[in-house]
């Protein structure tokens, strides 16, 4: 059991950048998967990027390609969603998942353990 704290989120203006946090708990973090979805008002919680235990793969929705740069320190159990050139449409709830058993990395309910998530916001 991992336990997942995300931080960074905020208010930022179309085309800003933000880098949202994710520190795991827990020895075995290394050997987990982690993901990332958001959820706006309305919507079902989408995929924005996973990233294996290793962090040899790296996964990305089409949406976030080439903005978004998901990555990890297993030393600082933490992994880490830079996310630059920021929309309007990128606002939501972003959430940080972990995956014990690999799996499919886009499928929420693969995942193990989340975090209580964090609020970004694109003002336009």
């Amino acid at each position: 059991q991992v336990q997942l704290v995300e931080s960074g989120g905020g208010l930022v203006q179309l085309g800003g950048s933000l880098r949202l946090s994710c520190a795991a708990s827990g020895r075995t973090f290394s050997s987990y998967a982690m993901g990332w979805f958001r959820q706006a008002p309305g919507k079902e919680r989408e995929f924005v990027a996973g990233i294996v235990w290793s962090g040899s793969s790296i996964y990305y929705t089409t949406s976030v390609k080439g903005r978004f740069t998901l990555s990890r320190d297993n030393a600082k159990n933490t992994v880490y969603l830079q996310m630059n050139s920021l929309k309007p449409e990128d606002t939501a709830v972003y959430y940080c998942a972990a995956m014990k058993i690999p799996g499919q990395i886009a499928v929420p309910e693969k995942y193990d353990n989340w975090g209580q998530g964090t609020q970004v916001t694109v003002s336009s």
